[in-house]
């Protein structure tokens, strides 16, 4: 069934309820308009109409479900980031967006080294301009923000070390966690070990992108040799059950992206997607966006798809919501208030 044809329930229901995000990429986060606005400004040859730019930068209904064309958006997407003035507004524009999805708390993964790359800035100017907007934004719309800096399996150790260096030291300006994302097939995390570890000793928590194209072994190594705290996505865990059986065992939270995982070909249909199997094995799990932009979705459109099409009541939405409530990269005292938020919110 196609998205169109079951919207049998009010987005309305599901844009009240206050909801947390616990994975939403900055850099999927973009919207049109502002990349129009982004060429305009800065000379850049993209097609001058929304339609157009929109084929470039997001996934269509009729194009091939697969992980290179998802991937393909991305490489379009990164010659935006041109100025300092540019990736301070869509840092804005991309919180300003969850907001108003009725998001009440959020963590917000950047990758630091595709924002630099376009005009080569430093990677602490970088984080700076992201870490200041997200901070005042936050204050600005009522949401509590959280920022995890990521870096990428296909990219160098070393450069993976700066990014994890300067996350550390940005802990006082809101960087709560590092991510490693990217070619879990090609490119193993082995390489990363030491550099996750250190980071880990510095006081951030560690999420990890496994279990997405590659099967339940990345999950395993993504815990035992990088230290994840959470996974993200990790929807292929079902297929080891010794690995199941260690997830559940530690209590590992997964960060699952329905919409984002059937338009990159991990599952062949929304129906087929294994979250309710996941949560039917007892593994805890929650509701994000991923790319929200890329794939255009809104959390609340999210939540409404799993109630429509993969039958979540509104009861066990809400528990997805707690879930993440629960499994926030915060300090026990802040969690705890968060947490105690949440349940009376969602009353």
């Amino acid at each position: 069934m196609m998205r169109a044809e079951a919207k049998t329930s009010s987005l309305n229901i599901f844009l009240v309820l206050p909801k947390a995000e616990l994975h939403r990429h900055l850099e999927g986060s973009l919207r049109i308009e502002t990349m129009l606005d982004i060429a305009r400004i800065h000379g850049l040859t993209v097609p001058a109409s929304i339609l157009r730019l929109s084929d470039l930068v997001q996934v269509g209904d009729e194009e091939p479900y697969t992980f290179s064309n998802f991937l393909e958006k991305f490489k379009t997407l990164r010659l935006f980031y041109r100025s300092p003035e540019v990736i301070t507004r869509v840092t804005r524009e991309a919180i300003e967006d969850a907001a108003r999805d009725n998001v009440r708390y959020m963590e917000l993964r950047f990758t630091p080294v595709a924002l630099s790359r376009a005009e080569r800035f430093p990677l602490h100017d970088v984080m700076d301009w992201v870490c200041d907007s997200a901070n005042e934004t936050a204050k600005q719309f009522g949401i509590d923000v959280k920022l995890i800096a990521s870096v990428n399996r296909h990219e160098s150790p070393e450069l993976a070390e700066q990014v994890a260096w300067l996350a550390a030291d940005y802990q006082d300006k809101g960087i709560v966690a590092l991510d490693i994302a990217g070619n879990e097939v090609e490119f193993p995390a082995e390489p990363f070990a030491p550099i996750f570890r250190e980071a880990k000793e510095s006081g951030l928590k560690i999420t990890v992108h496994a279990g997405e194209w590659a099967g339940a072994d990345n999950v395993r190594e993504a815990i035992e040799v990088l230290g994840a705290d959470r996974i993200g996505h990790g929807v292929r865990v079902l297929e080891d059950p010794d690995v199941v059986a260690m997830v559940k065992e530690r209590g590992t939270v997964f960060e699952v992206c329905v919409t984002s995982n059937y338009q990159s070909g991990v599952t062949p249909s929304l129906e087929a997607h294994p979250l309710r199997p996941m949560v039917e094995a007892g593994l805890t799990t929650t509701i994000n966006t991923d790319d929200p932009s890329i794939s255009r979705i809104s959390l609340s459109s999210e939540f409404q798809m799993i109630h429509d099409q993969l039958g979540f009541s509104i009861s066990k939405l809400k528990e997805q919501t707690m879930n993440a409530a629960q499994a926030a990269f915060l300090s026990d005292e802040e969690r705890k208030r968060l947490v105690k938020e949440f349940k009376k919110g969602l009353e």
